[in-house]
C-alpha cells in the first residue's frame, strides 16, 4: 500500500511537504525522474516525509520491502481545466426506488490529468427514471445544500448520489460547467441482480 500526498500543482519557489503513507519498509521519491532519496520507516505503520522544492512535472514514489518493489504512486502537474469526468461506483441499479449510485465528479486537463485546484460550479441533469438525492464536495465550511442540481467543486472534486426509480431502462446523468467540456454517464435500471 502506498498513498502519495499532496497534489502537484503549486507555484514556482514553493517548498512542499510531500508525504508517503505506506506499509512497505522504505520509499524512494523521484521528481521528474531524479531521485530525491530513500526514506526508511522506523515504525510498523507510519508515514515518510520529504521537503521538496516545487518544479512542475511528475512526482513518483516507489515503495519497497526486502528490496522488492511492492507499490508505486505518482502525482502530476495538471494543466488548465478542459473537461468534466463522471465516475459512478455502479452502472447497474435495481429499479426498486431505493438503489443508489455514487458518482464522483472531477475536472481533467487536456491530457486527462485531474485538476486539483478546479473550483467550478457544476450543474446536473438526469434523464430517465432516477433523481439526484444528494450532493457534496467535502468542503467542511460550505453551506451549500445537499439536495440541489448543482455543486461547487472543492479541490477539483464533488460527489453526486443518484437514486433509481421503479421503471427499468437507462438513466443518463449529465454534468456541465462553464469553460469545460460536459460529461455524461449512463446507469442501467433493471431487476435486482
Amino acid at each position: 500500500m502506498l498513498h502519495l500526498l499532496p497534489h502537484w500543482n503549486w507555484a514556482a519557489g514553493d517548498t512542499i511537504d510531500v508525504w508517503a503513507y505506506t506499509n512497505a519498509d522504505e520509499v524512494e521519491l523521484f521528481l521528474n525522474g531524479a531521485s530525491l532519496g530513500v526514506k526508511r520507516k522506523t515504525e510498523p505503520v507510519s508515514h515518510l516525509m520529504w521537503r521538496v522544492a516545487y518544479a512542475p512535472g511528475t512526482l513518483r514514489a516507489v515503495a519497497r520491502t526486502g528490496g522488492q518493489v511492492t507499490a508505486t504512486g505518482e502525482v502530476k502537474t495538471a494543466g488548465g481545466p478542459a473537461r468534466l469526468e463522471l465516475v459512478p461506483d455502479r452502472t447497474r441499479l435495481a429499479a426498486d426506488g431505493n438503489d443508489l449510485s455514487f458518482v464522483t465528479v472531477q475536472v481533467l486537463d487536456a491530457s486527462g490529468v485531474p485538476v486539483p485546484t478546479a473550483d467550478q460550479l457544476v450543474r446536473f441533469r438526469v434523464a430517465g427514471d432516477a433523481r439526484i438525492v444528494g450532493l457534496d464536495n467535502g468542503d467542511q465550511i460550505s453551506h451549500a445544500p445537499f439536495q440541489a442540481d448543482w455543486v461547487q467543486l472543492f479541490n477539483g472534486k464533488a460527489l453526486v448520489i443518484v437514486r433509481a426509480g421503479e421503471r427499468s431502462g437507462t438513466v443518463t446523468l449529465t454534468a456541465a460547467s462553464e469553460g469545460v467540456e460536459p460529461a455524461s454517464v449512463r446507469i442501467a435500471l433493471g431487476a435486482r441482480h
